[in-house]
């Protein structure tokens, strides 16, 4: 028979208030009284029914994230990411993909929110750059941490992950740079996208303090999809100043980019340098694999719901990472130029 939570009580000698306290993360239970709980907890194998919990009670124990991004690789990490601190601290993990662009989204998102009962909502972009969206979502009196990309958060609307794009996108063009290469290309992502501008802004910065020209036609506009990186390299290997090195704005794009090169007969790296950045299961399935900015989705999701469920019970988050910089790995795809 299934352990229940009076079984659990039973066995610690504590009350079934105080089971629930420990259970919930309180930080109002004594240390001892915890162990003999959790002790309890293990040995009866006791689960708690968390959709339950939140139809019995006043609080809510669910955390959504909302998303509209095309890249498999980028959700997955996301939804573990959140899911491993939700285990943490005994919340409930609601996905909802949705359309950035919806006429109805607000409507959407409101009638999700008071269905479902949710403490908070973890925000990527696009959402999460959309600071009239962000205050119409506020005002249901739900919590909101948002991941976004730049150094410092744009206004104090909510909490936020900040993701230094710029100095990665900088050190990933220095890394070309250092290898010889002058005539580089860019393949960008949306450009509605602050990431796109970030590495854009990064790879410019680089290119200016080496005294390099920004050349205008080797800056292509894309999407995060491998079909834009074909269709960049395509489009960069006929202009008349042919580039030596591609600067990708995403892995997918990078592997896009190195598969049209393929087609075209250009030997990767020897004949173009191609880098990506994130470094997702993209960058490391591809031959050669690639060089790219490992950007650690699933700590900074982790990270960003263990901010939000802190700021749900009003509890301090000071120990929270919340600034990343991807980290240059460099790869097979990038060489020396000859």
């Amino acid at each position: 028979m299934k352990a229940t939570i009076n079984d659990v009580a039973k066995q610690a000698g504590v009350s079934i208030k105080t089971v629930s306290r420990v259970i919930n993360n309180e930080p109002s239970v004594r240390q001892p009284t915890r162990e003999k709980v959790m002790a309890a907890v293990a040995s009866l194998n006791y689960q708690p029914n968390l959709a339950a919990r939140n139809l019995a009670g006043t609080k809510s124990y669910s955390v959504a994230f909302i998303y509209d991004n095309p890249n498999a690789y980028y959700i997955i990490d996301m939804q573990n990411g959140i899911l491993s601190a939700c285990k943490k601290q005994g919340f409930e993990l609601l996905i909802h993909p949705c359309s950035a662009k919806s006429e109805h989204l607000i409507d959407e998102i409101t009638n999700m929110v008071k269905h479902s009962r949710i403490a908070g909502l973890v925000l990527t972009p696009p959402f999460s750059e959309m600071p009239e969206f962000v205050e119409r979502i506020l005002a249901l009196d739900v919590d909101i941490v948002r991941i976004m990309s730049g150094d410092k958060a744009p206004d104090d609307l909510a909490p936020c992950i900040m993701i230094n794009d710029h100095a990665a996108a900088k050190s990933i063009t220095q890394h070309l740079i250092d290898l010889g290469h002058t005539n580089i290309g860019f393949i960008a992502g949306e450009a509605e996208h602050m990431s796109t501008v970030e590495r854009l802004k990064g790879y410019k910065d680089a290119l200016i303090e080496n005294n390099i020209t920004i050349n205008d036609n080797l800056i292509i506009a894309g999407e995060y999809s491998f079909e834009s990186g074909v269709d960049g390299a395509k489009q960069l290997m006929s202009e008349e100043i042919k580039p030596t090195a591609i600067f990708s704005c995403n892995d997918e794009i990078a592997a896009g980019a190195l598969f049209a090169s393929r087609l075209m007969g250009i030997s990767i790296p020897e004949q173009l340098s191609i880098t990506g950045f994130e470094n997702s299961p993209f960058s490391r399935q591809t031959w050669p694999r690639l060089t790219t900015a490992n950007q650690p989705t699933p700590e900074i999701a982790e990270n960003a719901a263990s901010l939000l469920i802190a700021k749900s019970r009003k509890q301090s988050a000071s120990h929270i990472n919340t600034q990343y910089t991807p980290q240059l790995v460099v790869r097979d795809s990038t060489c020396q130029t000859s």
